[in-house]
């Protein structure tokens, strides 16, 4: 009986700690939100105000009317490339690595662990001028091609674990009932292998949705911004910074990362879990 009251206390003792953690966690979203819909004075004010009773939508309308749907085009746009060219290009080369045995296959994966341990900033003077000899810059393709040659390297990585997960028996019981070995890849791998791909996507989406350095570099027209960009309207030089909209633009950023994630979250969440138990 001592056991089982002791047991009680420390479950109810998690679920405390748990609810403790996610409220710590879900503050700085709520604050974003609750600075969003505050006048300026209060805003700007020293004490702070943790309920918007006098706020309203004004920060939204300028966030609108600052060029919020062409930047959100723009970043739609790159990051929908990114993540479409990255994935089917990372996929084959994870098959290949997982797959086959060929000559280079260990240095191929060393290579890819070493790609990823560059720095960005190292490579900003190489790449400005690869895309202004290709006539790329301040283009949706130039951005998205630096993008997706920074995905790739992790999403091979990444997805090189999910398939090798996957026994290659199953290809050989579907091709001894008659499936060609295409379609048994298809039918029977490609399945297996989509909560991988939803993780790695997740990841890559993140990625180029949130970059904000190499943008900076490589989109210098006001009209080619992404959102990361766009958000540095409210802080110009010239004048203060509009605290309310620069949390009424992020608020804005967030709503398309969130509804992305409502859609793969039950299998990016299986996704990473298998991928962690696989070499």
């Amino acid at each position: 009986m001592t056991g089982l009251v002791t047991s009680t206390a420390r479950r109810r003792s998690y679920s405390v700690l748990a609810v403790v953690l996610a409220l710590l966690w879900a503050f700085p979203v709520y604050w974003m939100i609750n600075s969003s819909l505050l006048p300026y004075n209060q805003i700007r004010s020293d004490e702070p105000t943790f309920w918007p009773s006098d706020g309203g939508f004004a920060a939204y309308g300028r966030a609108f009317d600052s060029g919020f749907f062409a930047a959100l085009r723009v970043s739609a746009m790159v990051t929908a490339i990114t993540i479409g060219v990255a994935l089917l290009f990372a996929f084959f080369a994870a098959l290949a690595v997982s797959r086959f045995h060929f000559r280079g296959r260990k240095s191929f994966i060393v290579t890819v662990l070493v790609v990823q341990m560059i720095p960005v900033e190292g490579l900003f003077i190489s790449q400005y001028k690869m895309l202004e000899g290709w006539q790329l810059l301040n283009s949706v393709v130039g951005l998205s091609l630096l993008y997706i040659a920074t995905v790739v390297p992790f999403t091979i990585w990444m997805l090189r674990g999910f398939i090798a997960g996957v026994p290659f028996e199953l290809e050989e019981a579907a091709l001894v009932d008659g499936c060609g070995r295409v379609q048994a890849f298809f039918r029977v791998t490609l399945p297996l292998l989509a909560p991988g791909l939803a993780a790695s996507g997740v990841f890559g989406f993140v990625q180029a949705w949130n970059e904000f350095a190499l943008a900076l570099v490589v989109m210098s027209r006001p009209e080619n911004r992404t959102l990361p960009l766009w958000l540095r309207t409210f802080t110009e030089a010239n004048r203060a910074d509009d605290w309310a909209g620069i949390m009424a633009g992020s608020v804005l950023i967030a709503v398309p990362v969130l509804i992305f994630f409502l859609f793969v979250q039950r299998r990016m969440a299986s996704g990473l879990v298998t991928g962690a138990v696989k070499g």
